[in-house]
């Protein structure tokens, strides 16, 4: 199956549901709830969109039909980038997402995805969870009519794939890269041209020359997007998203009407997607980087510590510009800024000095 027939069919995938279904039912009883759940991603999307519709269908299952779940990809109701307003407007009761694409709407937002030079999966997680993450987020979120809660984490992602190699800051100038968030505010700063793109948009953008370079996430979701037909150069780290987290947003009205029981039903069918996908990915990004070597010839290319220091004075830019947008914007960057510093502290000699010295030991290559 090619990749366009891939990312389109409208089939029912792992944990997948067809358009505007979820589960065969009966009619729908008295004192039911519609849930329209829309996405940014396209169906049976791997690494994405599949959780997007395994979080759908576990909130069906957990609240045993009293949540009538309707899951909708991306295009199938509204266009990946429209789910906002959706959702904001009360025409659908939830979005799942990547929380940065709003940045246009309040700077803030691109902190509940990721931000350059941010934290990793494990600090996002303490910080939403015990640092002052969610309270913030509720803040952010509530200004907008909405109430998010994380669903996903991609870990550190890939730098991106080039049809060029990239050696020195000045190979970035003129470049046009799909690179969204505040990721793609950086390249701008470097005389890049930044571009915004769904997902399901970006192969073809590539092939034809449209755009010379694209993030997305790591090995096991860019396998099968076949980038490496049009890019053979395969940079890491990404600076960019460095612990994306994916969201759940839902009308703020819609929420406060469930009972507590259904609300803690999504808080823990979050929880538990947020944890499954960072597995799933994890157990799949280093067989799938050594497909796209072998199978595909795709050069593995690591960014120079000069192009990281590049990236590093660009990043502070933004962030500082970001800072500047408002009060509670200042408030949610200091935030993270404060949880980089503690969390990110103890990370350093306790995961990332025990992989380092384990792996120099036992010979594990980069």
């Amino acid at each position: 199956m090619d990749r366009r027939s891939f990312i389109k069919k409208a089939g029912i995938g792992a944990g997948g549901v067809a358009a505007g279904s979820l589960l065969a039912a009966p009619a729908i009883a008295q004192g039911t709830k519609e849930m329209v759940i829309v996405s940014t991603w396209p169906r049976d999307f791997p690494g994405l969109g599949i959780p997007a519709q395994r979080l759908a269908a576990r909130i069906a299952e957990l609240t045993a039909g009293r949540l009538n779940v309707q899951y909708f990809a991306a295009g199938e109701r509204v266009g990946a980038f429209d789910s906002f307003d959706e959702v904001a407007s009360g025409n659908a009761q939830a979005y799942i997402g990547a929380d940065y694409y709003w940045k246009g709407k309040h700077p803030g937002w691109a902190a509940f995805t990721a931000v350059p030079f941010g934290l990793t999966q494990a600090e996002m997680d303490a910080w939403i969870k015990y640092g002052g993450g969610q309270e913030l987020w509720d803040e952010l979120a509530g200004e907008f009519g909405l109430k998010n809660f994380a669903m996903g984490n991609t870990g550190v992602q890939m730098g991106g794939w080039f049809n060029k190699e990239i050696e020195t800051a000045d190979d970035l100038k003129g470049l046009k890269m799909r690179i969204p968030g505040q990721g793609g505010d950086v390249m701008a700063k470097l005389g890049a041209s930044p571009v915004s793109l769904p997902g399901g948009q970006i192969y073809e953008n590539l092939v034809s020359g449209a755009i010379d370079a694209t993030e997305w996430v790591g090995p096991f979701n860019d396998y099968f997007m076949k980038f490496y037909e049009a890019a053979k150069y395969y940079y890491y780290p990404g600076m960019h998203e460095p612990g994306a987290m994916l969201a759940l947003g839902m009308n703020k009205a819609f929420w406060d009407s469930l009972d507590k029981v259904d609300q803690q039903i999504i808080v823990a069918a979050c929880a538990e997607e947020n944890s499954n996908t960072m597995a799933e990915t994890n157990a799949n990004n280093g067989k799938y980087l050594t497909r796209l070597i072998n199978e595909h010839g795709v050069e593995l290319r690591e960014f120079s510590d000069e192009i990281y220091d590049s990236f590093g004075e660009a990043a502070q830019e933004v962030l500082e510009e970001a800072m500047d947008h408002s009060p509670l914007s200042k408030k949610i960057f200091e935030s993270v800024i404060n949880a980089r510093q503690e969390i990110g502290s103890y990370m350093a000699i306790a995961d990332i000095a025990y992989s380092n010295k384990r792996n120099r030991y036992l010979g594990i290559p980069k």
